[in-house]
């Protein structure tokens, strides 16, 4: 099994043993926060199980059907993930205003609490082990999954401070305001999910610090009159950089003296940004015709 379906597993385990508390938790006092960060957890396990199956796909070789792999999979994950969090927001905040008009007492609000924190704690050390994973690994898929636990900590932090606000002044009308407040949190965070799986699908750019790399790499390079270099263009697919560019060479050099400077330029934007897959096109660089595709 791979290192990253491992961290898959994990989440998927994680969201079942957290679901398990913040039910008992909400079962044992019959808070509406309480239910709201619950609610959370169920979509954190949908979530789960969605990252598994698009890090499953994902990992899949190319074929004749996809050429250039199947590493875009992590992307529909990450927009589910966003997806299943506004579903989640919408049960909640319909939830909260509902015992906001209609309150209800609550009780056992100690081990109630107790609970809560528990799973905030094993969510808190999973969520930065799945973050710092996607990170090494650049699986936008762990990232996000990782972030979501993350978030899920927050809520829990909020619900406990709120019930326990509750729990010490009696004031029963903070536990669906609480639940309320859970539920436009993580609309926030849903479509920040969204938004950036959208740039992954739609072959946004590689981020400045990367873009920079390359462009040092090129700068080092160049020689006035001599070697330049144009048409860079870049994105990324899961874990994979791609970055295109033209090489400009005088005409009267061999195509091995050519190809030999490519591979060299090529071999250090691997070294700056690993997991690069690079594509060159050599023109000479005092045909005017080298210039006709420059569009970028």
């Amino acid at each position: 099994m791979s290192t990253l379906k491992k961290f898959a597993w994990l989440s998927v385990a994680t969201s079942i043993v957290t679901i398990s508390l913040k039910m008992v938790a909400w079962w044992v006092t019959g808070s509406v926060g309480l239910l709201a960060d619950a609610a959370e957890s169920v979509v954190n396990l949908v979530a789960a199980v969605v990252a598994l199956i698009a890090i499953t796909v994902a990992e899949r070789p190319a074929d004749d059907d996809h050429q250039f792999g199947h590493s875009k999979a992590e992307y529909f994950s990450a927009g589910v993930e966003g997806a299943m969090i506004f579903v989640a927001a919408t049960f909640i905040l319909y939830t909260g205003v509902e015992r906001l008009l209609n309150p209800v007492p609550i009780g056992s609000l100690g081990l109630g609490l107790a609970i809560s924190v528990v799973a905030a704690v094993v969510n808190g050390v999973v969520g930065t082990l799945l973050v710092r994973a996607g990170i090494k690994h650049r699986s936008p898929t762990l990232r996000a999954d990782g972030k979501h636990l993350l978030t899920d900590v927050v809520t829990s932090v909020g619900v406990v401070v709120g019930v326990a606000l509750v729990w010490l002044t009696g004031w029963e009308f903070l536990d669906p305001i609480v639940a309320i407040a859970v539920g436009l949190n993580i609309l926030f965070i849903g479509y920040r999910l969204v938004h950036e799986s959208g740039m992954g699908l739609m072959d946004a750019t590689l981020p400045d610090e990367d873009n920079r790399a390359i462009q040092a790499v090129l700068d080092r390079h160049r020689q006035p009159g001599l070697i330049d270099f144009h048409e860079l263009r870049t994105r990324e697919s899961g874990k994979w950089r791609f970055v295109e560019f033209h090489a400009l060479v005088p005409g009267d050099w061999s195509v091995e003296r050519g190809h030999d400077l490519v591979e060299k330029v090529e071999q250090e934007i691997h070294s700056a940004l690993p997991h690069s897959h690079i594509t060159t096109h050599l023109e000479p660089i005092e045909d005017e015709r080298s210039y006709n595709d420059v569009r970028l």
